[in-house]
């Protein structure tokens, strides 16, 4: 006699990780009294099928990013219990990996590890990924793409720990992403997202169970602000039109790394056509103290700084724009960042300032004042090397994005250098400052810069302020 019932049924409980089942037999002995048999019956836990995606993790993945999960034919049914996502209309791929986090034990004692970049944001640089103990041919990743990267490894190699778990035997690896940290020679700063993955399989009879994955993701930072009265002005558009501009009610304007911060420079309180704003050197610091360490520069000679891997981006203000002097105005566009300590490569807490150095100028057949970038950025001109001599007067600016690093023993390689260095500093008129900061989330506010006209300007009939 063969008797068969179904786990989820009302005759089995879970204990201690068996699905269990008591069974009595009735039956007469030699004497013809009744008797009883009983015994408990009990097999291992076990989910031989991962849950299937949900619908949107599987859509946000396009047809031209799809990394096959399984090689057809392959029903929904397997594909689904794979963990992975299937597409009847698609012949290349119709099993794929969904736009998450996917691992799966295999039973021949394999880890399969697929990661899409946009699980964190910002994306995943995918080339920066690897075990961290693993090395070796057998370690590296087995297929790549633009939107995913998949290793494949035994369970005994790449560093894999086991420990014992009563009947279980738990097998442990770990998945990181590195940071791209950019490093000058009194500052480094970096725009990636922290990433470190803890995957573990357990088998139990040689049958395999469902593992935890956990992302963690950085809260975002309290801001701080503080305020002054200037005459130049530094504003933060909304976008890349420039038509709107956060006001004081919209800050701290709360933006993730590598996100455009979209800034403007004008002249305040001038109605001379003729008269051109010209930015000298863009830089950061922790705080107002522009001379403060470290620092990192973002405009040099007017031109974006080359050692940096988001450069900045100069925006060209037309006349077309409907401003009414369109030449006291400068854009440009910021790729948010956090600045990373020299010594240790931890992420930094607190704000980032923005310095900027600028000066009104008069177009002449000596000074087109406009910067050169990049060939003829170092050629030093007669009317440009007086213009580096004359008087200069410092301030700073009406207050700070309070950027605060919640990461914990969170360190960096280096990457970059750079020969930019602050003496310039030290050289140029007037300041814009702003605050920038973050690990995983930047704040940013609006923050104005007192102008004063440089004294070659004065004596071509300007009048001082």
């Amino acid at each position: 006699m063969i008797v068969t019932a179904p786990y989820a049924g009302c005759f089995f409980v879970k204990k201690n990780g068996y699905f269990l089942m008591t069974i009595r037999i009735e039956g007469l002995d030699d004497t013809g009294t009744v008797s009883f048999h009983e015994e408990e019956l009990r097999c291992p836990i076990h989910l031989p099928a991962l849950d299937a995606p949900s619908n949107s993790v599987c859509t946000a993945v396009l047809r031209p990013d799809r990394l096959p999960c399984a090689t057809p034919p392959v029903s929904q049914e397997e594909c689904e219990g794979k963990g992975c996502c299937y597409s009847l209309g698609d012949p290349v791929a119709p099993c794929y990996y969904g736009n998450t986090v996917t691992v799966q034990c295999t039973t021949d004692g394999q880890f399969s590890i697929a990661v899409s970049r946009d699980v964190t944001l910002p994306p995943l640089i995918l080339d920066s990924m690897h075990l961290v103990s693993g090395h070796g041919s057998s370690c590296i990743p087995v297929a790549k793409s633009n939107t995913f990267v998949l290793y494949r490894f035994p369970l005994s190699a790449c560093g894999t720990t086991l420990q014992g778990a009563g009947d279980l035997g738990v097998y442990e690896n770990q998945l990181v992403a590195d940071r791209d940290v950019r490093s000058w020679s009194t500052g480094s700063v970096t725009r990636d997202s922290t990433f470190r993955l803890h995957v573990s399989c357990s088998y139990s009879t040689g049958d395999f169970l469902p593992l935890n994955v956990q992302v963690f993701t950085l809260p975002p930072p309290p801001p701080a602000t503080q305020y002054g009265p200037l005459t130049l002005e530094l504003r933060i558009a909304t976008d890349q039109q420039y038509n709107r501009y956060y006001v004081n009610s919209d800050y701290p304007v709360v933006k993730l790394l590598r996100d455009p911060v979209y800034m403007e420079v004008r002249i305040l309180q001038r109605t001379d056509p003729s008269l051109v704003l010209v930015l000298h050197q863009c830089w950061a610091t922790p705080s107002t103290n522009p001379m403060q360490q470290p620092q990192w520069p973002i405009l040099v000679d007017g031109c974006p700084y080359t050692g940096d891997n988001y450069q900045t981006e100069l925006i060209p203000v037309e006349a077309a724009s409907g401003l009414q002097f369109p030449s006291h105005y400068q854009h440009f566009i910021i790729s948010t960042f956090t600045f990373v300590d020299v010594a240790s490569q931890k992420a930094l807490s607190g704000p980032v300032y923005f310095h900027c150095s600028a000066s009104a100028c008069v177009p002449s057949a000596m000074e087109s004042c406009v910067a050169r970038c990049p060939e003829t950025r170092a050629r030093r001109t007669p009317d440009k090397q007086a213009s580096e001599n004359a008087p200069r007067n410092l301030v700073t600016t009406e207050g700070p994005v309070d950027f605060q690093n919640t990461e914990v023993d969170q360190t960096f390689g280096q990457k970059g250098s750079s020969q930019w260095t602050g003496d310039l500093l030290s050289q140029e008129w007037e300041r814009v400052t702003v605050v920038v900061a973050g690990a995983g989330t930047i704040a940013l506010i609006f923050i104005g810069v007192k102008y004063w006209q440089r004294q070659t300007l004065i004596q071509k009939n300007r009048t001082p302020e």
